[in-house]
C-alpha cells in the first residue's frame, strides 16, 4: 500500500474576520504559494493524496475548506462572488500577499473570478474541469442524470465514479482507485459538507450560469495573467467545449486535454497534470 505525504499533513487553522479556516501545507517554502480551491461538497480530506504529493514535490501547496465548509466555520457562501470573498480573506488572513491558484471544477469559476477581480493578488491561474462563466455557446444539453446525482442528500461511491470519470472499465478502475487513495482521511470520519454548504455551492452554480455570456467574454479578455485550463474529454459535468471557448477569448491561455478521462482528470493523470501545473507555473 503507497503511503503519502499528504495524508500525514496536519490540519493548522488561521482566523480571519468571518471565520476560523482550517487548512494544510505542504511542500518546499520560499517560491509563490500554489492555493487549490475544491469542488461542490468538497473538503480538504477529499483532494487526492498523490496529486497533492506530485504538486508539493516542487511546489508549496495549501488546501483549505472555504468558509462554513467542512473544518472551517462561519455561515456558508452561495454564490462565485461570496466564495471568492471568502478564499481572499483566508489568503489575507495567511500573509500572502500573492499566490497561484489551482481551481478544480466550481472552485476553478472561482479562482477565475479571483484573477479578474484582484489581479494583484493572482501571478499565475490554473482552471481544471471548470465552467467560464454563463452558457457557453452550442454548449450540448447535459445528461439529465448528472443534475440528479450530483443533487442527491447522499452522493455515494458508484455516483461519485458516475460524475467523475469515463463510463468505461479503464474510467471504472480509475475512479475507484482515487476512492481507494482518499479513504485513508475519510475513514477518520471527520466533518463532511452540511447540507446548507451544499445548496449555498449548488446556487453558486445556478447563478452562475444565468450571466449573459457576452458578459462573460468581456470578463475572460480582461484577465491578463498566464491561464492553463485543462479538461477531460468525457466529462459528463462540464463540457469540454467550455474549456475550448474559454482560451479563445483569454489573451495567454494554454488547454490541456485528456482523451481518456473525465471531470476527475487530474486524479487519473495525477503525476501527467502535475507535471503540467509545475511547468506552467515555473515558465
Amino acid at each position: 500500500m503507497t503511503t503519502y505525504l499528504a495524508d500525514a499533513a496536519e490540519n493548522l487553522t488561521v482566523v480571519g474576520p468571518s471565520a476560523t479556516f482550517t487548512y494544510r501545507r505542504f511542500g518546499p517554502t520560499g517560491g509563490t504559494p500554489l492555493v487549490l480551491l475544491n469542488r461542490v461538497r468538497g473538503t480538504l480530506d477529499w483532494w487526492d493524496p498523490e496529486l497533492l504529493d506530485y504538486l508539493a514535490a516542487e511546489q508549496d501547496v495549501i488546501v483549505f475548506d472555504n468558509v462554513g465548509t467542512g473544518y472551517t466555520t462561519g455561515t456558508p457562501r452561495d454564490s462565485v462572488e461570496s466564495l471568492a470573498d471568502g478564499t481572499v480573506e483566508f489568503i489575507k488572513a495567511l500573509g500572502l500577499t500573492q499566490v497561484d491558484l489551482l481551481g478544480w471544477t466550481l472552485g476553478g469559476t472561482v479562482a477565475q473570478h479571483i484573477t479578474r477581480t484582484r489581479p494583484d493578488l493572482v501571478r499565475r491561474l490554473v482552471v481544471a474541469a471548470a465552467n467560464p462563466g454563463g452558457t457557453v455557446p452550442g454548449a450540448p444539453e447535459p445528461d439529465p442524470k448528472v443534475w440528479t446525482t450530483m443533487t442527491k442528500s447522499e452522493v455515494t461511491g458508484d455516483d461519485l465514479v458516475f460524475l467523475f470519470f469515463p463510463e468505461t472499465d479503464t474510467g471504472r478502475a480509475a475512479g475507484h482507485a482515487h476512492l481507494a487513495r482518499v479513504a485513508t482521511r475519510l475513514a477518520t470520519g471527520l466533518p463532511e459538507v452540511s447540507e446548507a454548504a451544499t445548496m449555498g455551492q449548488i446556487s453558486a452554480i445556478a447563478k452562475d450560469a444565468a450571466i449573459p455570456f457576452e458578459q462573460v467574454r468581456a470578463d475572460l479578455e480582461s484577465i491578463s495573467q498566464p491561464v492553463l485550463y485543462a479538461t477531460g474529454m468525457q466529462d459528463v459535468m462540464i463540457t469540454p467545449l467550455a474549456s475550448y471557448t474559454a482560451v479563445q477569448h483569454l489573451p495567454h491561455a494554454t488547454l490541456v486535454a485528456y482523451s481518456d478521462a473525465g471531470h476527475a482528470f487530474l486524479f487519473q493523470h495525477a503525476k501527467d497534470f502535475a507535471a503540467q501545473v509545475t511547468a506552467f507555473l515555473a515558465d
